[in-house]
């Protein structure tokens, strides 16, 4: 679930800008939260997803261009972080033209803030929905490949949790081999969907969920068990995987999980910062998700640059696993949580700067 209202007054705010407008076009909410360029131009997705109030967008949209900042700044990147947000109705379907007009409406609102801020397709958008933002703005990346942008950074994203899962099970069993183990994918979107593929492949034994139920053909596809997305976090297993969207981990689902491990895609995936130490006092191993999702980042940033190489890219998104593996390290070291260790990991890169 995105964050709600009533954690909108315990974020604190530390945001460089936010900008919120109502689209001339769409009339839909529309936020753009730009929360550190220290590192450089602020880098992060736009999301298009259904809220029951503005402010839960709002919300969403503090948490998450702040996890940008330290995803960005974790992988070695000169970027800052900032994120945009368009609030759907609940229940709401947009039309292709509705959809164009949103699009339209945060190009605007993107070049408005005059380069501080580049957006790319989130939750809910495409490389085909960049490529309307591009008509309003040049400050956008993921374009179809064929329009000569980049493409989406699904691929990436999904082989840096991967790679990350690897070190997980490392971590936890002294190997990174995954056949036979127990894995519960929680979303099965863009990024869920490919691991899940892969991890069949590789010979895990995975239970699946996703709240979209035509997602359960594809469980049938890969001989996955399939169960109801309010049961995927009472599995026993050896790793949760969270793809979908955040704040997931709530105290009651730490106190329900039944797994050694716990590394996905999703953004924000701890309801609470205090969620680290309630995961650590489990002796559940949580790898923060801002570095293990950091391959998407990498992959626009690297690959936008001129001469751009595919196998230094793909190197770079496999580096998540080491990073992963480092994190692990320094948290037993010094005795402290694998989120303070990671988060130590991008202030050191901030305070640099």
């Amino acid at each position: 679930m995105p964050t709600t209202a009533v954690q909108l007054e315990s974020i604190p705010f530390d945001h460089e800008r936010v900008v919120m407008v109502t689209g001339s076009r769409s009339r839909l909410p529309i936020i753009v939260a730009v929360h550190s360029t220290v590192l450089g131009q602020a880098l992060g997705g736009a999301r298009l997803w259904a809220y029951p109030h503005w402010t839960d967008a709002l919300a969403d949209a503090l948490r998450l261009s702040e996890g940008m900042t330290l995803k960005n700044a974790a992988a070695g990147l000169n970027r800052g972080g900032g994120k945009s947000v368009i609030c759907l109705p609940m229940r709401a379907a947009l039309t292709d033209e509705q959809k164009r007009d949103a699009m339209l409406d945060l190009g605007d609102v993107v070049e408005s803030l005059g380069g501080a801020y580049m957006t790319a397709e989130d939750v809910g958008s495409s490389a085909e929905l960049m490529a309307i933002v591009s008509e309003r703005t040049k400050h956008v990346c993921g374009l179809p490949a064929e329009q000569g942008g980049v493409g989406e950074p699904a691929d990436a994203t999904s082989e840096g949790v991967h790679s990350s899962i690897l070190a997980t099970l490392d971590a936890l069993f002294g190997s990174k081999d995954v056949s036979g183990r127990r894995i519960v994918i929680s979303g099965l979107g863009q990024v869920g969907g490919r691991l899940a593929r892969r991890l069949a492949a590789e010979g895990a034994a995975l239970t699946v969920t996703d709240v979209n139920l035509g997602k359960k053909e594809l469980a049938d596809s890969l001989g996955a068990t399939w169960v109801d997305a309010a049961d995927a976090l009472t599995v026993e297993a050896d790793l949760f995987v969270p793809c979908g969207l955040g704040g997931v981990l709530t105290s009651q689902a730490i106190a329900d999980l039944r797994v050694k491990g716990v590394v996905g895609a999703a953004n924000n995936q701890l309801a609470s910062h205090d969620g680290a130490a309630e995961l650590a006092a489990r002796g559940i191993l949580w790898a923060p998700d801002f570095v293990v999702n950091g391959g998407g980042v990498i992959y626009l940033d690297m690959a936008m640059r001129p001469g751009a190489d595919a196998a230094a890219i793909a190197a770079r998104v496999t580096e998540i696993g080491d990073v992963v593996a480092t994190i692990f390290r320094d948290s037993a070291a010094k005795g402290i949580t694998t989120l303070a260790a990671a988060e130590q990991l991008a202030a050191a890169r901030l305070d640099a700067a």
